[in-house]
Order: structure tokens, then C-alpha cells, then sequence
């Protein structure tokens, strides 16, 4: 397995990602296009080239070393369903409309994007740390495809690659500051454009300009407090998703704070706005989905 998994590593994917639970090279199912069918090939031509048995399911996800017969398939559909019960049962809260599986929805705030005239041209590079970012600016100004960007993540790489942009660096680290150290050097001598949220609490700034970087910064989106149409009722032991410092204020807002709950926290910035009295689990991904993953992992 750790063969497998340092080969798909080499392999800088974005759309798919190996799980050594399954030995599966799963694709993201959100995503369907041009770049995920470049990527299953290259993951194919490498399997084969290093002669390891693989065979194709059904999803286009691949599986490694493993059989595709009638009684396996049989089996990994009731493994399914099983996983289904019971990750649905933890009652995982998402604080806002975003749709993600095993997850429920509790919208407390919404973004609204802020058209801004911005003259991309006399930029090198741009940074994103947001998917919000990437939609805004592409809501108003798609010459932003043609400059490189600069992703946080493969969540954020993603999109980017899905909207045609010029993918030119994904961050391996995930959490903003560190982040900033890795694309430092390589963004010496640019001039360097931070597209970001009307509200952040990121040093990426302060660190690519201590690290004599010419980075500048405008927000293109807000994220604004929603008040809820109707009471809710959070159970017991539930997993509650913080995908910003904003969350944390707008839920307690709503909600009093049971002992019982678990926060997750979309990164390590968002987890140091917690009141003394909760202490997050830190997602290893800086996406939604990730937070997920950290959520079904508390029995």
C-alpha cells in the first residue's frame, strides 16, 4: 500500500484522491471533465507501467490490487450502504447551504460576491485561499484565467482547473500562513494579487511581505449573517463544522454551546477564535469535505 500511495502522490492529482482503507483511487464525483480524464490517465498509463493490477468501477474511481467480480461489487455496495447508516447517524452540521455528503445543513450566513473594477493585467500571479474568491472574480472578470494562480488547496485547484484558470501552484500545507512560506520565493520579484474575503484573519500578507514579496490584497466577497427562519434542535454529541472565525460568532449567536458537541475546525487560524471553553479538532484539509472526514472519525 505504501507503494501505491507515494506512486499517486508523485502524481500531483487534484480530482483524485487514493484511500489505503479501500486501496480505491477515488474521483471526486462533483467533477466531471477534460482535466479528470487527463488525470485517470496518467494514473492508468503509471499502473500499468509499473505492472500494478488495477481495474475500473463503475464510477470511474479505480481500484488497486482488487477484485471487480459480481460478489465483490455485491460486497463493496453493502459496505457502502453500511458506511451510508452509519456516518448519516452522527449528525454532522454544516453551518451553511453548501451540500456535503453524511452532512446536514444549518445556514447561518451567506456570500455575496463584490464586483470591484480590477485591472488584472498589471498582475503576475494571483492568490486564492477561498473557492469563494475564484467564483467572485469569475462572476466579473474572467481575465483572471490567464493569470497563474496560486491555491491553497486541491479543493481550490479544482475549480480553477474546472473554469479553464491558469493552475500554477497548490499548496501542500493547507493552512494560510504556511502557506505563504511556500509560495514565497517563488513569488519574489512578481507583483502579487490576494483575492480574498471582505473579513480575514490570515498573516499571508504580512509573512509574503516580510518575505520582500509585492503582494497586494482586495476583497471581492462577504460573508453576512443569516438569521434562521425556524428554531432548530441540535442533538447530543453532535459534529458541528466552523469554516470561519465569522461561523463561531454567528452560531453561538443562535445556539447555546453543549458539552457534548464537537467542533471542527476548517483550519488552524478559524480554531484560535474559539471561546477557552471549546477546543476544535483541526480538519487536514482546508476544505468543507475535509472537515467532514475529521467529523466521522470521532466514535
Amino acid at each position: 500500500m505504501m507503494k501505491i500511495k507515494k506512486l499517486i502522490d508523485s502524481l500531483n492529482l487534484i480530482y483524485y484522491e487514493y484511500d489505503p482503507k479501500s486501496n480505491i483511487i477515488k474521483l471526486d464525483q462533483n467533477y466531471c471533465n477534460s482535466h479528470t480524464q487527463r488525470e485517470f490517465t496518467k494514473i492508468t498509463y503509471y499502473l500499468s507501467k509499473k505492472h500494478i493490477q488495477f481495474d475500473v468501477l463503475p464510477d470511474r474511481s479505480i481500484i488497486v490490487n482488487g477484485k471487480n467480480s459480481i460478489m465483490s461489487r455485491i460486497k463493496r455496495a453493502i459496505d457502502s450502504v453500511a458506511e451510508n447508516f452509519k456516518n448519516n447517524r452522527k449528525n454532522i452540521f454544516v453551518l451553511s447551504n453548501k451540500k456535503v455528503k453524511w452532512a446536514k445543513n444549518i445556514p447561518l450566513f451567506e456570500i455575496k460576491f463584490i464586483p470591484k473594477e480590477i485591472k488584472l493585467e498589471e498582475y503576475d500571479a494571483l492568490i486564492f485561499t477561498s473557492k469563494n474568491a475564484i467564483q467572485s472574480i469569475n462572476s466579473f472578470n474572467k481575465s483572471w484565467k490567464k493569470i497563474p494562480s496560486y491555491v491553497i488547496s486541491p479543493q481550490s485547484a479544482k475549480l480553477v482547473r474546472s473554469l479553464n484558470g491558469n493552475l500554477e501552484f497548490v499548496g501542500k500545507e493547507k493552512h494560510g500562513d504556511k502557506f505563504a512560506l511556500e509560495i514565497a520565493e517563488e513569488l519574489k520579484g512578481k507583483r502579487v494579487l490576494y483575492l480574498r474575503g471582505e473579513k480575514t484573519v490570515s498573516k499571508l500578507v504580512d509573512i509574503l511581505r516580510d518575505l520582500e514579496v509585492n503582494c497586494e490584497e482586495i476583497s471581492i466577497y462577504e460573508n453576512n449573517f443569516k438569521k434562521l427562519e425556524k428554531k432548530v434542535k441540535i442533538p447530543k454529541g453532535s459534529k458541528i463544522i466552523f469554516s470561519s472565525p465569522s461561523t463561531i460568532e454567528y452560531f453561538l449567536k443562535n445556539f447555546e454551546w453543549d458539552n457534548s458537541f464537537h467542533a471542527i475546525s476548517i483550519g488552524q487560524t478559524t480554531a484560535k477564535h474559539f471561546p477557552k471553553n471549546i477546543k476544535p479538532l483541526i480538519a487536514d484539509d482546508t476544505s468543507i469535505e475535509a472537515c467532514v472526514k475529521k467529523a466521522i472519525e470521532i466514535e
